[in-house]
């Protein structure tokens, strides 16, 4: 994409994607897949069920807008999301619900069913589905989805759910944390795929990414440097290409550093 080609050369740039989620990372490699864009460029006035199912998704998103501003309907749901509903038996000290009391900036959606809530405070992202029987002061509870991956889908939310009952302080410090390892990859990977999709070459991408000295002191035919950038390309085309799905439903393997 001809804003890409300009953008990738700043590491600036590319600063926000270490506060993305599972599913923002996710829509950040599918709209740099060639194959969607032109999905998007031939079929977004007249979306099919079936042309927006082949990537994962409900309807089209514009794949110039990247996950600051897009709200991609994923299909089926991220394990990242959570139901929340009314409680029916609630006991004496529960909390009632309260939309706009909830911590972070919140972008509130409406996918033709229900609202859908994403809440973000620095790192932490919570997605919530709310319940058309639930209001505004009432008793509430949250539900996730039971099947056989629900230990990884309450993995994903329980930090995130815990912030909700934190103290403000407490809030603050957790969410003021180091960017993980893991995000940081997810940074080089982008930068890297988009340099590659500029057209520049994989010493290029090494010189904007590790620096030219490095470069220069580094850089040979089967050195370590040269062995890195080449790994990082190849992971930012195998996320492109389907991979980014993995991130909507990770397994315990894939949200390390190795997928």
């Amino acid at each position: 994409m001809t804003t890409r080609a300009i953008h990738w050369l700043p590491a600036a740039a590319y600063l926000y994607i270490l506060h993305l989620d599972g599913p923002a990372l996710a829509w950040e490699y599918l709209r740099r897949n060639p194959d969607y864009e032109r999905d998007w460029l031939r079929h977004h006035r007249t979306t099919t069920v079936e042309c927006a199912r082949r990537w994962g998704l409900r309807m089209l998103e514009d794949p110039a807008r990247d996950a600051r501003g897009a709200r991609p309907d994923w299909m089926p749901d991220p394990d990242s999301l959570v139901l929340i509903h009314p409680d029916d038996d609630p006991p004496d000290e529960a909390p009632p619900f309260s939309l706009w009391h909830l911590p972070g900036h919140k972008h509130l959606t409406h996918d033709g069913k229900r609202l859908v809530l994403t809440s973000q405070l620095v790192r932490h992202v919570l997605r919530m589905a709310i319940s058309p029987a639930l209001e505004d002061g009432m008793a509430y509870a949250y539900t996730v989805r039971a099947g056989c991956r629900l230990c990884e889908r309450w993995r994903v939310v329980e930090a995130e759910l815990a912030m909700l009952d934190a103290p403000k302080a407490t809030r603050t410090a957790v969410a003021a944390d180091r960017p993980s390892l893991t995000s940081l990859l997810h940074m080089r990977t982008l930068q890297a795929l988009d340099g590659t999709l500029a057209g520049a070459s994989q010493r290029q991408v090494a010189e904007v990414l590790f620096g030219p000295e490095s470069v220069a002191g580094r850089w040979h035919a089967d050195g370590e440097l040269r062995a890195q950038v080449r790994r990082l390309i190849r992971r930012g085309h195998a996320l492109t290409n389907g991979g980014y799905r993995r991130l909507l439903h990770p397994s315990p393997v894939a949200q390390g550093r190795a997928d």
